[in-house]
């Protein structure tokens, strides 16, 4: 298989830590493809600062292919976060995407025909793609992140275009998953799966709902878990054409994600607070 992802890059600033890690949804989905044995490709931009550095350094030692990467002078996608009572992280700000969510991917010809030359492309909605799904979608599958946006008017735009549709569902009761489920699928959406944290994973196929529950595991971090669950999911459905057999397999590589800090690892030491580094993220 070959997987392209397409859209959002950030790095996670962990404040207890001073230490930021890269991350970002399409991201995450292109790097832990790779490392689960697939070929993958990510276009997005980066800014040209410490952190942008970072993303593009970690991307090539994953082997994930950047030859359609853009850079642009400005500060990279940074998001804060930190610890709650109980010891979860939370997100508290960021600098809203940086500049790419500032100049937004212009899609040429040539990115459109390297693009076709892949399985699947995945996106999301931090990605700001939309307008170009209707095209994209002729061109390979497409899969998409929609996160927390429930919204009707949303869904209706995005979900025609969209094979495999996921949702962050973890406050919805399992009968909230089941509605949300057909109503994409009514929209367009061909599956669609909502990841609900602890409570483990719905997901609806050809009028059947299908349940995964968690692979227990040693927690260190929950950051970029759901992206793990897509990832996992969407390599081992291509490959296998079996969704019991791949919504198992999204969640063992869902736990694996939990026992290391960051979506996958490589943390960079990092002063956010005071004289430059503050003023170059611009953190609002």
């Amino acid at each position: 298989m070959k997987l392209i992802a397409v859209g959002d890059n950030v790095v996670d600033y962990y404040q207890d830590q001073e230490t930021f890690y890269p991350g970002g949804n399409a991201l995450n989905v292109a790097v832990l493809a790779k490392r689960l044995g697939h070929a993958a490709s990510y276009i997005g931009i980066v800014g040209n600062d410490e952190a942008a550095s970072h993303i593009v350094k970690v991307l090539k030692k994953e082997k994930v292919n950047t030859d359609h990467l853009r850079q642009a002078f400005g500060e990279n996608g940074m998001a804060v976060v930190t610890l709650d009572e109980r010891g979860d992280r939370v997100f508290v700000k960021s600098n809203k995407g940086g500049i790419q969510s500032r100049l937004k991917i212009v899609f040429q010809e040539h990115d459109l025909s390297f693009a076709a030359e892949h399985d699947l492309l995945h996106t999301s909605v931090y990605s700001r793609i939309e307008n170009d799904l209707p095209q994209l979608c002729l061109l390979l599958p497409v899969s998409f992140d929609f996160s927390t946006n429930r919204e009707e008017e949303y869904m209706k735009k995005v979900c025609p275009y969209v094979t495999y549709a996921f949702f962050s569902g973890s406050d919805l009761s399992e009968a909230e998953c089941r509605q949300l489920a057909e109503k994409a699928h009514q929209y367009g959406a061909k599956m669609v799966c909502m990841t609900r944290g602890e409570h483990g994973a719905v997901l609806y196929a050809d009028g059947r709902i299908h349940y995964q529950p968690i692979v227990e595991t040693d927690i260190i971090d929950t950051l970029g878990a759901g992206d793990s669950f897509i990832a996992g999911f969407l390599t081992s459905f291509y490959e296998k054409q079996d969704i019991s057999c791949a919504l198992h397999e999204a969640a063992q590589t869902a736990a694996k994600t939990c026992g290391v800090y960051g979506a996958f690892g490589y943390g960079h030491p990092y002063k956010l607070d005071g004289g430059k580094g503050s003023e170059k993220t611009r953190i609002l």
